[in-house]
């Protein structure tokens, strides 16, 4: 839904029609080429080698993080250290278990089956692939009433590798059996500019380093967001200027999509002025915010907010959401005299009087050196 309700947002982590074009070509091949994640990619390098030590298929795999961080790249970086096929499905698609079934027994001794969203798989799904991933066999019901039998079908030892941006959603008994768990983090900037040279150097796209550090700072440490924006910046730059991706023409590129220097947007923003301008910076709720800028309270909360709240620009409290001094800053506005904290006239139940008379907690005018020791 919330993708439906912004098709055009360039900052979307979501994977988006365009982006399934040059995958294929941007994509890393190997995990000596892929950059970041460099614990992620220790780990991963110890379990392969002791894989193929063993010539063994690899242990059941779950990639968990936010979307647009290299799930499925990684997915495809292991089937090609390992040399072997990959077969690739995502959750929703699987919508019975016959669909399952039909999958696994094409399987190949070593093969690595893809499943994204493997959060979204149903539960009659998942009851088939306990066993399958478990003791690598197919329970099948064959027949319907009395007459029905249970066939149980030998599996070749196969590699299920799971990607989830939801990993709280995925069921205790399917997680667990996973051998190997790995959660993927935003990148570096340092990282995504050298991501970002890559990519302009398949598409044969010539860079500046300081174009390719404006790239970066503004794709919310996601290399998705950085690939998408540096085709949009390569777009400009062929059109309106000399065709090289210097400083100034990924600035003014970036700025005509309305891209701030922090990764924020047209919709964010104005999430945060409706926010500061609208209701005094809150605390408002959600549904009265998409009413205010005509937007789903959906969109608001899956899409909008995660950075919002990552910035530290917006906070969340029972009452509603609130703009924090660094949304203030940030949109060049006023810190209205409430949201200053400010030093009270009246003394304080632990801090002296100002008057003559003691306070509460604090010494005695008569207290001397001796009751303190």
């Amino acid at each position: 839904m919330s993708e439906k309700s912004t098709p055009n947002r360039h900052i979307t982590p979501k994977k988006k029609r365009e982006d399934g074009r040059l995958d294929g070509l941007l994509r890393p091949q190997q995990l000596a080429d892929f950059t970041g994640q460099e614990r992620l990619k220790a780990n991963l390098t110890i379990l392969i080698e002791a894989a193929k030590g063993r010539q063994e298929s690899l242990d059941h795999v779950l990639f968990h993080g936010p979307p647009g961080l290299g799930k499925t790249t990684l997915a495809h970086v292991v089937a090609n250290e390992m040399n072997v096929n990959i077969r690739i499905t995502a959750g929703p698609a699987i919508e019975r278990a016959g669909d399952l079934a039909a999958i696994l027994t094409n399987m190949r001794a070593g093969d690595i089956l893809f499943i994204d969203e493997v959060h979204r798989l149903g539960r009659a799904v998942e009851e088939i692939l306990y066993p399958a991933l478990e003791d690598f066999v197919l329970d099948i019901v064959v027949g319907k009433g009395p007459g029905a039998k249970n066939v149980r079908l030998k599996l070749p030892k196969f590699t299920v590798i799971g990607a989830t941006t939801r990993l709280a959603l995925l069921s205790a008994p399917l997680r667990t059996r996973f051998g190997a768990l790995y959660r993927m983090d935003f990148y570096e900037q340092a990282a995504i500019e050298t991501i970002v040279i890559r990519g302009a150097g398949i598409l044969q796209v010539p860079i500046m380093p300081e174009g390719a550090s404006e790239i970066a700072c503004r794709s919310r440490g996601t290399p998705r967001v950085a690939l998408r924006l540096l085709r949009r910046v390569r777009d400009y730059a062929e059109v309106r200027a000399s065709g090289e991706i210097t400083g100034e023409t990924a600035v003014a590129a970036l700025n005509l999509l309305e891209i701030d220097h922090l990764g924020l947007d047209d919709l964010d923003r104005r999430v945060l002025r409706a926010i500061i301008e609208k209701f005094g910076g809150g605390p408002v709720g959600l549904d009265t915010i998409g009413a205010s800028i005509s937007e789903e309270s959906d969109t608001i909360m899956d899409v909008v907010e995660p950075y919002l709240l990552q910035l530290g620009f917006l906070e969340r409290t029972s009452r509603g959401r609130m703009a924090t001094p660094h949304a203030y800053a940030h949109l060049d506005l006023p810190l209205p005299q409430h949201v200053v904290p400010t030093k009270s006239n009246q003394p304080s139940l632990f801090s002296p009087s100002k008057s003559n008379q003691p306070s509460l907690f604090s010494p005695s005018d008569e207290a001397t050196d001796e009751d303190d020791e």
